[in-house]
């Protein structure tokens, strides 16, 4: 078969992914859209598939459909042809001028958005309780759709705020988005680009709509041609199999025997021979600082709801974390507030531990890595491998301050890059260009702690030789992989190490803070922090149970998962099982790995120099409970890109999803029971209806089930609030506050239908357990039910029998006001740079103080400068005429000056302020004017910190986005950022701004 299409045509994913589920080879050619390319016609809608010579088929959704036809069966056939005439009657006629107006206009009228919003609405509402369009099973209908929908969910025209506000749409379009036939497609029509889709948007006509506005499938079906006979006759509402009922109604009826009874866990829990024994850990946090809202779903929760969870399911668990301790980090915030690093450790150890415990993460130990059993354990470790050869020496120059006594370690040397001559790059790393630099390499290098200049010294240390152990590590993670769960982003992270191929890794420091070497010769230095903070999981476990070793050194019996952010990933997946498989001593090494990207808040990333965003120990001040804070942060967690943390989205979920649906459904059933019938559950006897709503229910549980067996926590929660709809619908449909005023039929029916709910509120309990535990233990006091039904069986089971006793029902949640909301906005939007009399360097070394202005004001043209910067990218990468970029460039320096003065910063010229002529590309400053301008002012000893703290937070900030390696434009405001910083702590410490940035180099002199 032949497809004739034009290049980027959003209509020829139909085709293709079809033709690569049924296994259809299709010769594709590229025509242009006026090209005659059907004989007899004069022009033609692409794409058309020429099925054989000369025969043709117009319509790409019944080309799809004949590609299909030998693979897929379709078992409700009257539903996919309803779906499939919504897509071309409504859909399509709707996305088409969506997508033409942001690609002409760049902007698009709100009545279209929100014509696509009402039918991706409907959709939503369709999907609830169905993996697919038709049922549980994938047909022509769910490519159609997917493929017109795709470039309005995705790329650059995607909705605003689509995944948030329709989650049924999200599972079902991610789900056959990372369906390998759905990726080769979009690959092959627009390489994942939806910009690429320009050209082919506007040369097609305009599809043709229905004659009236009509959002369902059900009224499209009334006003097309394709209707078949017994389309009217289709049931709107979701049936469930035959096979499903049959089970569900099995279960229902004798399930609570087979039931098993939740299992008693004594301390300390350890391996048994027989049952699923599974180590849990989470990547340890630092020590030194306070965790905010994105390290905690990053780490600790999501591995308490995968450890509540497998409780549950009475697994063999344990759940193991603690604070790590040792290293450069701790030193440095150690001397930051003139404590000794084991009273830094002390202190934030303890916050740590308070957080965890309001947050309810219910660790089985939390311990710390600064004890006699990592020693032990660490120098053991290293011990094996030293013995078995992969340990060996050599001599590392390295910089040495004369006056502190002391090698310096990477984050105690600051210096002129070797590479950019960009003048404040860190001893591993420049800010300035990116690269990775040796310390000794940096150009008039400084000691962090003196500022004095260190000189160059040889030392010797020991490396983990990587390259003798890969053959190892190759083959446990072949089979890990195989065998394992493991996020995508685990696997890719993992993967470009090795492909990179591994190098020996220097395992020591010459620092104090740390594990001691025990090697003669080395016993001045201690264990590098990524080789000895993973052997705290073992030694916290040793602080735990002397019988460690049960677990540690049980692989055959034994599944370790580890959940950790994707930045921490190289040393979980290569660095510590690299360590363990050499140390051959049958230690366990992890099987699964689940990382998350990063959570970041509102449109920009929490910064506690900044006061932007929640931290952990704010949380509990804003008297919103913690099981709600967890609710939604597993609700957005980051498990496949980026998420954020938005207030609005916090009050809609709070509010509808739990409020209005979880909570109403749970509160109105109960007091049904409680006050219709004397708190007393009563005789159900269940109709077809009520057998479905089982199965349907079955359904939800089983992908529940299904979800948190692969750690797709977030997925998870959807089920629980599908479970929660179905029931609402149930309440609805029935409506026993009318049947109880009825007959006493009518009643007994009430009976029924409220306890059936009373029952699905008792598992809605035990799966919102792992989410919200003390949410959980509240409705189990309400419904006054058993321990015994405190775990997750594959089916719905009548925990409550006729007779039961429930408790008082009460309201579960309270309303989130807007008002509210806005407070804590405001509270944790953070402050720019406070107003302060910053000095101008003017003429002859006069000093006069700058413009006080708002942080408010200072923030808002920031912001316009961002806008501004944007617009140029924009015009510049659109190849715009040169007069329109310069307009708009224009417009941006006039702005950056604006900024520049409220800020009370010196204003340069545009290109970093060069002069011809100026060596430094600065104006020269006299002995006398840098005298005036150092001794203008008292320095404000706070205000340094503060500026020292923001530019080291922006420093870390630019790595992290060289190192994921972001797009250019972004790299560098993070840069220009980084630099206005440094310029603010340079006028803070009486210094000259220009100099402490650096004025650049002149062109064409070599350094």
């Amino acid at each position: 078969m032949r497809l004739l299409t034009d290049e980027g045509n959003f209509q020829t994913l139909k085709l293709l992914v079809a033709a690569d589920i049924g296994q259809v080879n299709l010769d594709k050619q590229l025509v242009n859209h006026d090209e005659r390319v059907i004989p007899y016609l004069t022009g033609s809608r692409l794409p058309i598939l020429e099925v054989y010579p000369g025969k043709f088929l117009f319509s790409p959704n019944s080309a799809a459909r004949l590609l299909l036809a030998s693979v897929i069966t379709e078992e409700n056939e009257s539903a996919v042809d309803q779906w499939l005439d919504w897509e071309a009657a409504c859909l399509l006629p709707s996305v088409f001028p969506y997508l033409n107006a942001l690609n002409g206009h760049g902007k698009v009228d709100d009545s279209l958005v929100q014509e696509v919003r009402n039918l991706v609405a409907h959709m939503d509402k369709e999907l609830a309780g169905k993996n697919t369009l038709s049922g549980s099973q994938l047909t022509v209908a769910d490519v159609a759709v997917w493929s017109t929908l795709y470039p309005a969910l995705s790329g650059k025209f995607a909705l605003k705020d689509w995944e948030v506000s329709f989650t049924n749409v999200k599972t079902w379009f991610s789900d056959l988005s990372s369906r390998s036939e759905f990726q080769r497609a979009v690959k092959e029509v627009c390489a994942g680009d939806t910009s690429q889709l320009k050209s082919s948007l506007a040369s097609q006509p305009a599809p043709l709509r229905v004659p009236e506005a009509v959002s369902s499938k059900q009224q499209v079906q009334k006003q097309t041609s394709k209707q078949k006979e017994d389309t009217q006759a289709a049931p709107e509402k979701v049936v469930a199999s035959p096979e499903e009922v049959s089970s569900a109604t099995e279960a229902w009826l004798t399930g609570i025997q087979h039931c098993t009874k939740p299992m008693k866990r004594v301390h300390p829990v350890l391996p048994e021979k027989g049952r699923r024994n599974i180590l849990i850990t989470s990547a340890l946090p630092y020590v030194n600082n306070v965790p905010h809202l994105g390290n905690i779903i990053g780490c600790v929760l999501s591995a308490d709801v995968f450890s509540r969870y497998c409780r549950l399911r009475n697994y063999n668990s344990v759940y193991i974390c603690g604070t790590d301790e040792y290293g450069t980090a701790t030193e440095t915030k150690a001397i930051a507030e003139g404590l000794t690093p084991q009273q830094i450790c002390d202190k934030y150890s303890a916050l740590h531990r308070d957080i965890y415990k309001w947050f309810n993460i219910d660790f089985d130990y939390f311990g710390r890595t600064t004890t006699s059993q990592q020693t032990e354990i660490a120098q053991d470790i290293f011990w094996q491998l030293h013995k078995k050869g992969f340990i060996s020496q050599n001599s590392v120059e390295q910089l040495h301050c004369e006056k502190c006594d002391r090698f310096l370690a990477d984050r105690f040397v600051e210096g002129t890059c070797p590479f950019c001559s960009f003048d404040d790059a860190r001893g591993d790393q420049c800010d300035g260009c990116g690269k990775l630099i040796n310390a000794i390499d940096l150009i008039q290098p400084k000691c962090k702690l003196c500022r004095n200049p260190p000189i160059v010294r040889s030392s010797e240390h020991l490396f983990l030789d990587l390259p003798k152990v890969e053959p190892k590590l190759q083959e446990h993670l072949d089979a890990a992989f195989k065998t394992g769960t493991w996020t995508n982003n685990a696997k890719v992270i993992t993967n470009s190490w090795i492909r990179d191929g591994l190098k020996p890794r220097c395992i020591s420091r010459d620092l104090k803070w740390g594990t001691p070497v025990p090697l003669e010769g080395f016993t001045d230095k201690v264990f590098y922090v990524w080789f000895d903070a993973p052997i705290g999981y073992i030694s916290i476990t040793a602080n735990y149970t002397e019988h460690w070793q049960h677990w540690w050194k049980n692989p055959d019996n034994v599944q370790m998962y580890n959940f950790l952010g994707k930045d921490n990933v190289p040393f979980h997946s290569v660095i510590f099982p690299a360590t363990l498989l050499g140390a051959d001593d049958n230690y366990t090494v992890v099987k699964h790995m689940s990382a998350t990207e990063y959570l970041n808040y509102e449109d920009g990333k929490f910064s506690k120099s900044r006061d932007t965003g929640v931290f952990g120990d704010q949380a509990r001040d804003t008297g919103i409970p913690a099981d709600i804070y967890r609710f939604y942060l597993l609700y957005v967690r980051p498990e496949t890109q980026d998420s954020s943390f938005s207030w609005d989205d916090f009050l809609l979920k709070n509010n509808s999803e739990l409020l209005n649906n979880l909570g109403n459904f749970i509160n109105r059933a109960l007091m049904f029971v409680s006050n219709s019938f004397g708190g007393t559950i009563q005789p159900m006897d269940l109709n077809s209806d009520d057998y479905n709503l089982l199965a349907l229910v079955n359904r939800e549980l089983h992908t529940y089930i299904d979800n948190m067996e692969t750690t797709r926590i977030r997925d998870s929660i959807r089920n629980i609030l599908s479970i929660s709809r179905l029931g609402n619908q149930f309440m609805q449909e029935n409506k026993p506050w009318v049947l109880v005023k009825g007959t006493d039929t009518d009643r007994k029916r009430a009976g029924s239908v409220v306890s059936l709910a009373a029952n699905l509120a008792c598992l809605l309990s035990v799966l919102l357990q792992p989410y919200m535990p003390e949410v959980s233990a509240t409705i189990q006091r309400q419904l006054n039910v058993p321990d015994t039904c405190n775990v997750v069986y594959q089916d719905l089971v009548c925990h409550l029998s006729p007779g039961h006793k429930i408790g008082q029902p009460s309201p579960l949640f309270q309303k989130i006001e807007a008002s509210t909301i806005a407070e804590l906005k405001k509270r944790f939007a953070g402050q720019g740079p406070p107003p302060s009399n910053k000095l101008k360097g003017r003429k002859g070394g006069d000093a006069a103080p700058g413009s006080a202005v708002s942080p408010e004001d200072t923030e808002r043209i920031q912001a316009e400068v961002t806008k501004q910067a944007n617009k140029v990218r924009e015009l510049k990468s659109n190849k715009a005429d040169k007069f329109t970029i310069d307009a708009e460039v224009k417009v941006l320096l006039d702005l950056k000056k604006k900024l520049t003065e409220a800020t009370g910063q010196t204003a340069t010229a545009p290109g970093g302020g060069k002069q011809k002529g100026n060596k430094q590309g600065k104006q020269p400053a006299s002995q006398g004017e840098m005298k005036v301008i150092a001794n203008s002012r008292t320095v404000d000893s706070a205000e340094v910190d503060r500026l020292t703290a923001l530019v080291a937070e922006q420093g870390n900030k630019v790595r992290e986005v060289k190192t994921s390696k972001a797009d250019k434009s972004v790299v560098d405001r993070e840069v220009v950022m980084l630099l206005d910083l440094k310029k603010q702590l340079a006028l803070a410490q009486g210094m000259d701004p220009d100099a402490a940035v650096g004025g650049g180099k002149k062109k064409g002199k070599k350094k």
